[in-house]
């Protein structure tokens, strides 16, 4: 039998993330029914309105679904069982400005997207926008899970439950799952396993907040697998230093050599679950210049790279649809739609999110969101306890929560100040008062349009 769900995608005229969810429900017999695409951008709406019913269509599509761009937030939210939601809060033109203000500055994010003032101001912009889609939710699906991915995660994710404290809200993030994989490959050369070790057989305590997630226990079949990191990072050439060449020959803007994360671990004797390119952005040190990034082996994604896949994308769709690229249908590897099938009831599933803190890491604050992992079942969420986060990193992390909760009363509130305590107080801030204040107020002005109410 099939369950029949009614879902809003906020967001729906994403290059990316739509894409991932509609091959992900093609693939899934158990589900179907209808997704109502909202975008401010209407024709990027109705073009992915047109691949998701042209995909119904196609070799190896088991389930059925009717894709509908609608003008208008409620008509996309109304009656819904499910929210997802994935925008670009703001323009990447506007993202562009902050990161190269910030180069100004001495300061050089590989992504800028979460922390330092890059990040903060966008989730700025993004606690703005959330507040309106926090009402809408309430008013016209108050019952419906909602499921966000966009960045920040934790400032977005925060601000919906701030807002309207009653609606079921998680977000989701794939950063933890390479981290996963890797114990996974550890294992299975330990044992030389005939066949890899799939990732969810590695069972892993998470603790931390999005994009600076910590694992303290990693086991397979009861094995504890960090002797086994401990092993391999001590091999000849797994710690190294890289030169800007090696960098930029890697051919990915995403490869991460895991050198920050394999450091870290060595001095906490725990492992950063994220990437570099995330990690360093949380950390002092890292990003004071383009050559400490490219030592560690990162390079920045230049904004210009995404505006052009922007640009490009919806081509792209349109070469699909007319037979001109073939169709490579396959899964996305996120856990959504396990996710999905978990809370109408059919099965359980355990896996990391993004929550508010109901106590499952006792010694960060009520309330503000953190990462770990929960049981999935019918209509419920649960957090599973994660326990205290040790003493060297309790200081490293709860300086970011700070940061983000002010963040959010700041956007809520129009309280530019307190916005500004969150970015000087950042740990990658390496400027006296003045210039920090300089800064912020060159970056507030790059997003005025989205921030009404601000001078």
């Amino acid at each position: 039998m099939t369950t029949e769900l009614k879902i809003a995608y906020i967001g729906g005229g994403s290059r990316e993330w739509a894409r991932k969810l509609m091959f992900d429900l093609a693939l899934e017999p158990a589900l179907g029914g209808s997704v109502k695409l909202f975008d401010i951008n209407f024709d990027a709406a109705k073009l992915n309105e047109q691949l998701g019913n042209w995909l119904q269509d196609q070799d190896g599509v088991v389930s059925r679904w009717k894709y509908e761009a609608v003008q208008t937030l409620e008509e996309s939210l109304r009656g819904a069982d499910f929210v997802v939601v994935s925008i670009q809060p703001g323009t990447l033109d506007i993202m562009a400005q902050e990161i190269a203000l910030a180069e100004e500055y001495g300061m050089f994010f590989p992504v800028g997207d979460t922390s330092g003032a890059p990040g903060l101001v966008r989730g700025l912009r993004a606690a703005t926008i959330y507040k309106n889609f926090a009402h809408a939710i309430a008013e016209h699906c108050p019952n419906a899970w909602v499921i966000n991915y966009t960045n920040p995660m934790t400032i977005c994710t925060r601000t919906l439950t701030r807002v309207e404290p009653k609606l079921k809200v998680f977000g989701c993030c794939h950063e933890v799952f390479k981290s996963q994989e890797l114990f996974a490959e550890l294992a299975s050369e330990h044992l030389q396993t005939t066949a890899p070790i799939p990732r969810a057989d590695v069972a892993i305590n998470v603790q931390g907040i999005n994009h600076f997630t910590w694992i303290d226990r990693a086991t397979y079949n009861g094995m504890d697998l960090f002797p086994l990191l401990t092993a391999h990072i001590q091999k000849p050439g797994v710690l190294r230093e890289y030169t800007q060449a090696e960098v930029e020959n890697f051919g990915t803007w995403f490869h991460s050599t895991d050198q920050v994360k394999f450091h870290l671990f060595q001095r906490y004797g725990i492992l950063a679950a994220a990437g570099d390119r995330h990690l360093v952005e949380f950390l002092p040190g890292f990003t004071r210049s383009p050559e400490e990034l490219f030592k560690w082996g990162i390079i920045r994604t230049p904004v210009s790279w995404r505006k052009a896949r922007w640009t490009n994308a919806p081509q792209q769709t349109r070469d699909l649809l007319a037979g001109k690229e073939k169709l490579s249908l396959g899964a996305s590897g996120e856990e959504g739609i396990a996710q999905i099938k978990a809370l109408v009831g059919l099965g359980e599933r355990v896996t990391n999110v993004n929550m508010e803190n109901q106590g499952q890491i006792s010694n960060l604050p009520l309330h503000a969101v953190v990462e770990t992992n929960a049981r999935f079942s019918q209509d419920d969420v649960r957090p599973l306890n994660a326990g205290a986060l040790a003493p060297g990193l309790y200081p490293l992390i709860t300086r970011h929560v700070s940061n983000q909760e002010l963040i959010v009363e700041a956007a809520l509130t129009c309280d530019k100040d307190m916005a500004f305590h969150a970015v000087y107080n950042d740990p990658t801030n390496r400027l006296p008062i003045d210039e920090s204040w300089e800064m912020f107020n060159r970056m507030l002005q790059a997003s005025c349009e989205f921030l009404p109410g601000w001078n």
